[in-house]
């Protein structure tokens, strides 16, 4: 509100005027300005309530959180104390339980002590039925296929293959076993190897190669040699030293055949010490007058020759060397050698069988685990004069038909002129195992003669079938507890 202003002496009414509106103004500003300074206040006291108001809002969170907090606490406690109680009466439950089960126990025993015994009761054990060893067989054709049946069709197809290891390695004479048979046994899972005087250097050499290179198989592998005895001894006759065993037709011009049982032991003994598997032997061929087979034959008579080749054969076998029994169907009466060419056997069937089968039907009974097939043709056996090596009806008729051989069939080495004069490498390794041959024992050219069977697996010539028969007879074999690998 204005004030009243006297007037000034000496001043005009419009300076007057003037005056009174500048003291107007100054009054309005004096205004605006306590009134701002009151809306200041106020907010400050609003501010000052706001701060107090937040400082109650959290006080009483911290307060709610602290009473859930001290709730969930105050909950998992009562839940810990009913388990443990829980777990107390279940254990009590279990110690009480057990000692009424051991309160029982007592008592029957008690009663039992008390009354008078009963009357023993016989009860006639069962005769062993026919069915155990066939169940054994079972087992072991079970673990003979757990191995093949996993192979690749690669695999499978060298698995059927025995040959020297320079014919997978490459090189020239192999005397170790190192990368370059590692290789080799990768790219090609030969069955078995077969080893030579050459191979032999002395037993630590020997023994290192064989063991090195049972190793490095990816599958268990024959590792073979010929083993007569006399001449024929790739082990006797280098620089290991072992006990000699003398020819068998000494052994057979004795008459006694535990001789022969010793001497398999002896043979297969240290085979089995140095390394080998599998000896080719013993020469179950009734040797007639004149026979290339000479001094290796026991004799010419079969029952004789049969009572030999059964000691023989028990004798190897007994060590944890599998025997062969060669060569079917009988060289004896023959004066060639299949190692020059063409040789063929002009006895009748009657003949074979009263004479040649006699010895080899004698080993099959003592459980050699392999038969090797000769490469001789035997018109009486097949009127085609098909090398018996490549015959169907010398090896499945004959020898697993009419004999029951039910082992390994292995051909004899079939880089023999006797073959390789009239078959390729390829051919004959198809045709031997479908005349029924389960391995095939040095092909003129491995390489060869393995695509060969490959290819006719794959083209359906040989049925993986076939095949895999095969391949259970010889893992039959490496199963049987003969192998370490």
């Amino acid at each position: 509100m204005g004030k009243p202003h006297k007037r000034r002496r000496g001043y005009s009414d419009e300076e007057l005027d003037e005056e009174e509106t500048e003291l107007e103004e100054e009054e309005d500003e004096e205004e605006i300005e306590d009134e701002e300074d009151d809306e200041d206040e106020e907010d400050d006291e609003d501010e000052e309530w706001d701060e107090d108001e937040r400082r109650a809002y959290r006080r009483r969170r911290r307060i709610r959180n602290q009473v859930i907090v001290y709730l969930v606490i105050a909950l998992l406690a009562v839940g810990v104390a009913a388990g443990g109680i829980a777990v107390g009466r279940k254990a009590a439950s279990f110690v009480k339980q057990k000692k009424q089960a051991a309160e029982e126990k007592k008592a029957k025993e008690e009663a039992a002590a008390q009354e008078p015994p009963e009357e023993e009761m016989v009860i006639d054990t069962p005769e062993p039925t026919e069915e155990e060893p066939e169940e054994e067989e079972d087992i072991l054709g079970g673990l003979a296929e757990s191995y093949y049946s996993e192979m690749s069709m690669e695999d499978k197809v060298a698995g059927l293959f025995m040959v020297t290891p320079e014919a997978i390695t490459g090189v020239r004479t192999a005397t170790q076993a190192g990368d370059g048979t590692q290789e080799a046994l990768n790219q090609y899972a030969v069955g078995g190897l077969i080893y030579f005087s050459h191979n032999i250097l002395d037993k630590e050499q020997i023994s290192t190669m064989l063991s090195s290179t049972a190793s490095k198989s990816n599958y268990p592998i024959f590792l073979a040699v010929d083993e007569e005895g006399g001449d024929v001894s790739r082990v006797a006759n280098s620089k290991v030293e072992v006990t000699k065993v003398e020819d068998m037709a000494s052994i057979g011009a004795g008459g006694d055949a535990s001789q022969a049982v010793e001497a398999g032991t002896t043979i297969g003994s240290y085979l089995n010490e140095i390394g080998f598997n599998v000896d080719f032997a013993p020469v179950a061929d009734v040797a007639g007058e004149g026979s290339v087979l000479g001094n290796r034959s026991f004799g010419a008579d079969p029952q004789m020759v049969g009572e030999m080749v059964t000691g023989a054969v028990n004798g190897i076998e007994g060590t944890g060397v599998s025997a062969c029994l060669k060569h079917f169907p009988g060289l004896g009466s023959t004066s060639e050698d299949t190692h020059d060419g063409r040789v063929e056997i002009t006895k009748s069937l009657e003949e074979m069988r009263a004479s040649d089968f006699v010895p080899f039907s004698a080993g099959i009974e003592a459980g050699a685990d392999f038969v090797m097939v000769s490469h001789a043709t035997a018109p009486a056996l097949d009127e085609d004069n098909v090398p018996s090596s490549l015959s169907k009806k010398v090896i499945t008729d004959i020898l697993r038909g009419e004999l029951g051989f039910e082992g390994v069939v292995i051909t004899d080495a079939l880089d023999m002129t006797a073959i390789t004069d009239y078959y390729t490498p390829e051919e004959a390794a198809v045709m031997a195992l479908e005349a029924g041959a389960d391995m095939l024992l040095m092909p003129e050219d491995f390489e060869k003669a393995y695509n060969a069977v490959l290819a006719a697996v794959q083209d359906g010539t040989l049925s993986e079938e076939r095949i895999n028969e095969s391949l259970n007879r010889i893992y039959r074999v490496k199963c049987a507890g003969k192998l370490d690998n």
